[in-house]
């Protein structure tokens, strides 16, 4: 039998550091029995290169601006905009100036774990772009190559 939940702003988990920005687990895949909700925010120039992932993702920007990009669409994500990334996609995103906070939804449950890894596994302060992508690898997201690059961009 499915449960509710119901959880207040207190009771809801430590923001995990990723890469500068940081992610608050609303609630779990184990939660909700299926998708998941997340907190973002960052300040300016932080965010994920291109990835893609087998999860849907979408997006609703809650405060601020976020750069961002899905496949061969860019745009200037602004308070109130809705974005959806099909499952597959390749996208990105950064906060632009002044940083910004959105809301997130992912479909099939594995984008907390990862999150959660990421938090614990990688030291953001000198990362090793190699151990990032791996780890990246292991909860089913591919870091994509920018053009130009050595292929280990994050």
């Amino acid at each position: 039998m499915k449960k509710p939940l119901i959880q207040s702003a207190q009771a809801a988990a430590r923001p995990l550091d990723v890469g500068g920005f940081k992610i608050t687990v609303l609630a779990s895949s184990e939660q909700t029995e299926g998708y998941e909700l997340f907190r973002i925010a960052g300040p300016e120039g932080t965010g994920p290169g291109p990835h893609h992932h087998a999860w849907d993702e979408s997006f609703f920007v809650l405060s601020g601006a976020v750069h961002c990009g899905v496949e061969d669409v860019e745009t200037l994500a602004t308070t109130g905009t809705v974005i959806h990334v099909p499952g597959g996609c390749t996208h990105w995103f950064r906060f632009a100036k002044g940083g910004g906070e959105f809301f997130s939804v992912t479909s099939r449950g594995n984008a907390s774990k990862m999150f959660e890894a990421f938090d614990k596994g990688i030291n953001w302060a000198d990362p090793d772009r190699s151990a990032l992508v791996s780890l990246a690898a292991s909860y089913g997201q591919t870091v994509v190559a920018k053009p130009g690059s050595s292929g280990n961009s994050a």
